[in-house]
């Protein structure tokens, strides 16, 4: 066989073996250039950072324990992914970091976020930390005051964010995203896309 050929027909072979590019369920974040630094403190007093968790798909998710509604829905929707997930849920790990550090203690923390599957991890700082997370991941929160017994809530971005294993953010799921998107597009992050 010819030489030009033969370097001809290889060359065909490798880029046939090329994946064709992946198209999400949920937005694509792919290349973003914010969301790429997480260290709070877990409701056990660990320092945690998303280095923590390369190897794993990562969801973060802010919001606060005093949430009427968004906050209880996605972290019951992201149990019934890590269900849904099976043997792979081993592989993923949720984080809930707290837009209201004045009330969500460590001890509020570990009552609340267990709650909904016993490896969610909830995280926390200070406000200057937990301001410079939302800012890193451009996160809007807002406290409201309110009357009643709570007296304020926080109008706060619904979202989860998703990182691949090897630590790079990939994924913005809405919180109206459903069980079976979220799940799939997780899969394919497992997968190594």
């Amino acid at each position: 066989m010819n030489r030009r050929l033969f370097l001809a027909l290889s060359a065909t072979a490798l880029l046939s073996c090329k994946r064709p590019p992946v198209t999400f369920r949920n937005t694509d974040l792919t290349g973003a250039t914010f969301g790429r630094q997480l260290a709070l403190v877990d409701y056990q007093g660990r320092q945690r950072s998303l280095a923590d968790f390369q190897g794993k798909a990562t969801v973060v998710f802010f919001g606060y324990t005093s949430c009427p509604d968004i906050c209880p829905t996605m972290l019951a929707r992201l149990a019934d992914v890590m269900k849904a997930l099976g043997s792979d849920a081993e592989r993923v790990q949720v984080l809930f970091v707290t837009v209201d550090p004045e009330r969500d203690s460590a001890e509020r923390l570990k009552d609340f976020v267990p709650w909904f599957n016993p490896t969610f991890l909830g995280l926390r700082g200070d406000a200057e930390q937990i301001k410079a997370a939302t800012e890193e991941f451009r996160v809007f929160a807002a406290r409201k005051p309110v009357e009643g017994e709570l007296g304020y809530v926080i109008d706060h971005s619904t979202g989860a964010y998703v990182f691949d294993p090897a630590g790079r953010l990939r994924l913005y799921v809405k919180d109206t995203s459903s069980v079976d998107d979220i799940t799939a597009d997780i899969r394919l992050l497992l997968q190594g896309n």
